[in-house]
């Protein structure tokens, strides 16, 4: 799986998109039809403390699969938004397997 990173209007810090690579080697294990990864970090312009936001589109056959969170950190989006991509992807399969 390829990963295409992609920091809007600021630079992401350094650790950063190696445990977005580590988290999302993960969902490899669920489905070896993951085509690749585009992962856009956005910092949003509002006062909330939960202003940072991910962005992630994995490239299936079939389907992509789009998952947006938001968050205080960057990390804590990376971690819900790889758990939501578990979940969809796990529903997936059921649905490819009932067919």
């Amino acid at each position: 799986m390829t990963i295409n990173v992609q920091a809007v209007n600021f630079d992401a810090k350094p650790g950063l998109e190696e445990y977005l690579e580590k988290k999302l080697s993960k969902l490899e294990t669920l489905s070896d039809k993951i085509i690749s990864a585009q992962v856009f970090f956005k910092i949003e312009n509002t006062s909330e403390k939960n202003n940072k936001c991910i962005d992630i589109k994995l490239e299936v056959p079939g389907d992509d699969i789009l998952v947006k969170k938001c968050g205080q950190s960057f990390e804590e989006c990376i971690d819900l938004s790889v758990d939501t991509l578990k979940k969809l992807i796990i529903r997936k399969k059921e649905k490819v397997s009932e067919r």
